[in-house]
């Protein structure tokens, strides 16, 4: 049986759930019946904006909507904040209003400052918490007021860290912020040792695509399965940041490093978000035809080094019910 621990009750108290496991926000598999799941279960589930935009083609405002239909339970956002343009910034600035009108209180901000995204959400007496991967980024975070910290380490899905979970948590425990732990978890083991290390929760994304909500290919959600954590590589060439994929053909043929032009302009003060825009542009679409083939043609799906511990295609309420020690509402 699990341990309950202060910590992590006193989070799913904050965050208004039963149990302290975020489904991270995923593009392009952060689909609004995943999202929905996930909150009925007792945890919660957080949309990604370009994922309920671009891929499954909703209105941003209509989507938020259908997934109220779908649960009255807590759901958050994902506010990736990094100023490549000043378009997406203000379309993300309008996506902030726009959940912040329909109910959300929770956002976990990315890749930038987020004292913008605080204040906002503040005045409404919502929550924010800040993606990290090393001190450096916990101080700006803290700076910028965030109510907590998601702490990527180097088991992660999506852009990975370099500490693993016991290092981050070790630099960042004297903060005295809520520390969610984020990659590696797929397994009640998995998710006991991280609360009982001292983290207030945990956030999974790479088990809840091999659900039978997420609307990613049998192709992409068999390949999770079938993966070992040794089969999970870092890329360059997706956002020009490491990405955790699985080292498939497909990925082998692109190679890993980014090109030397683009280690060029990924160096530079303001040419790096040039070149950030146009790894989007590529990367935006080959991830969702990938993900959506059901042909399983296209090899290119992110995981983390959780495929460990995914034996099977699972309804994510009882994904969530074995993680947590079958503990049920």
């Amino acid at each position: 049986m699990t341990v309950v621990h202060s910590a992590s009750d006193t989070f799913a108290k904050q965050l208004g759930i039963h149990h302290p496991v975020i489904c991270g926000p995923m593009y392009p598999c952060s689909n609004p019946e995943l999202i929905a799941a996930v909150s009925n279960a007792g945890a919660i589930g957080v949309l990604q904006p370009v994922s309920l935009t671009y891929v499954y083609g909703y209105d941003y405002r209509e989507g938020i909507r259908y997934i109220r239909q779908l649960t009255d339970k807590p759901i958050g956002m994902n506010a990736l904040i990094e100023q490549s343009s000043q378009r997406y910034h203000q379309r993300m600035v309008e996506w902030v209003d726009i959940a912040l009108e329909e109910g959300v209180r929770f956002f976990i901000t990315s890749l930038g400052k987020p004292r913008w995204v605080v204040d906002k959400v503040h005045a409404c007496a919502g929550i924010v918490y800040h993606d990290v991967t090393e001190r450096k980024w916990a101080d700006k975070a803290i700076d910028c007021g965030v109510d907590g910290l998601i702490c990527v380490n180097n088991r992660a899905g999506g852009h990975a860290g370099k500490l693993s979970a016991a290092e981050l948590l070790e630099e960042l425990v004297d903060l005295n912020l809520p520390l969610v732990c984020a990659g590696g978890i797929a397994t009640a083991d998995e998710y006991r040792t991280a609360l009982q290390s001292g983290y207030a929760g945990v956030q999974m994304g790479t088990r809840f695509i091999a659900s039978t909500e997420c609307q990613a290919s049998d192709a992409y959600k068999q390949a999770i399965v079938n993966a070992s954590e040794n089969d999970i590589v870092l890329s360059q060439r997706v956002t020009g940041i490491p990405v955790s994929l699985i080292n498939t053909p497909y990925v082998q043929s692109n190679g890993l490093q980014a090109s030397q032009f683009a280690q060029w302009m990924l160096k530079g003060k303001h040419r790096k978000h040039l070149m950030r825009v146009v790894y989007a542009l590529m990367s935006l679409w080959q991830l969702k035809k990938a993900a959506l083939d059901k042909t399983g043609d296209k090899q290119y799906w992110q995981a983390g080094k959780s495929v460990a511990g995914v034996s099977e295609i699972m309804p994510v309420r009882d994904i969530i019910h074995q993680v947590i020690g079958n503990k049920r509402l």
